[in-house]
């Protein structure tokens, strides 16, 4: 289904933000790159946003720009937390994936002692599909390796993790961005988990 979209211009009137303030908290990264959209107008090329998104981030960051800077701010909403990292220790008292998921992790990377948030987003998206009963404990192990070997390479892209299924052999993909992926309809989606979704939860589970 197609996304929602607002202009540029119905965003700045509906919000009474000015131009500058948009684009200088683009380039403070409190707003993706990605959900700036051009698209072709009667004017020319306009500037749309996802609607939902950006009001939601924009009512964010006027509730906590009085009390932060804008780095704090980026920081605090961003796809990414650089200040967070746990060791082992803090990982399994604070209780965010079950022992399970993580002792699967630790025996397919056994030298990670401390977890970035990359790797709790990996650890939280695996724990949360086999705890559901979507994937099994071979597919959160493949799961687990795509994640770490991709995932830098889109994180600034949000998009969606898939597994699928097909004569009874799991592959495991990601898709950045809000790309549409098509395939063989003899294939079974056995998991499709949206990364910026999960995102948001992992922060909350961990604040």
């Amino acid at each position: 289904m197609e996304q929602d979209l607002i202009s540029k211009k119905e965003l700045l009137d509906l919000t009474g933000i000015s131009y500058g303030q948009l684009y200088r908290w683009k380039r403070k990264n409190l707003i993706p790159e990605e959900w700036f959209i051009k698209k072709s107008s009667f004017t020319g090329q306009e500037t749309f946003f996802p609607k939902d998104k950006i009001m939601d981030r924009i009512d964010k960051i006027m509730n906590m720009k009085e009390d932060l800077s804008l780095d704090a701010i980026a920081n605090a909403v961003s796809s990414n937390p650089s200040i967070l990292t746990l060791n082992k220790n803090e990982l399994t008292e604070r209780n965010i994936v079950s022992e399970v998921t993580f002792n699967l992790y630790c025996e397919i990377f056994p030298r990670v002692e401390l977890f970035t948030f990359d790797k709790l987003l990996s650890l939280y998206i695996a724990d949360k599909l086999l705890q559901s009963g979507s994937i099994n404990i071979d597919e959160g192990r493949l799961l687990l390796e795509v994640m770490e070997e991709n995932y830098s390479k889109a994180a600034r892209q949000g998009g969606n993790i898939y597994l699928i299924r097909k004569s009874g052999i799991a592959v495991c993909f990601l898709v950045p961005g809000e790309n549409e992926i098509f395939f063989d309809g003899s294939a079974k989606t056995a998991a499709r988990e949206n990364i910026s979704a999960c995102i948001e939860e992992l922060k909350s589970k961990i604040s």
